[in-house]
């Protein structure tokens, strides 16, 4: 399944602000097809997989903090709902 301008930006706008080792994101839109939230764009829910050296040293709740800031608008305006496991390298 290719890539929706949603997804491509979540990765965009992460590399950019964060820097990771390793980005995975995964778009389990299908997954919620008619439930709350789903606006039938086929990008709503994601999954991210981070790994980045800014988060040394930070809880878990700054860490998702750091990804929502770096997505800015994208989580106001088009993501539903977003699973965040943000590590830092060696965790």
């Amino acid at each position: 399944m290719p890539k929706g301008p949603v997804h491509s930006e979540i990765e965009k706008r992460l590399t950019a602000e964060l820097a990771p080792i390793s980005l995975v994101v995964t778009n389990d839109s299908a997954s919620h097809q008619g439930h709350a939230g789903d606006d039938g764009s086929g990008e709503s829910h994601f999954s991210v997989d981070i790994i980045c050296a800014a988060f040394e040293g930070q809880s878990r709740l700054n860490r998702q903090r750091m990804v929502n800031k770096a997505l800015g608008d994208l989580m106001r305006d088009k993501v539903h709902a977003m699973v965040i496991k943000a590590r830092a390298p060696g965790e």
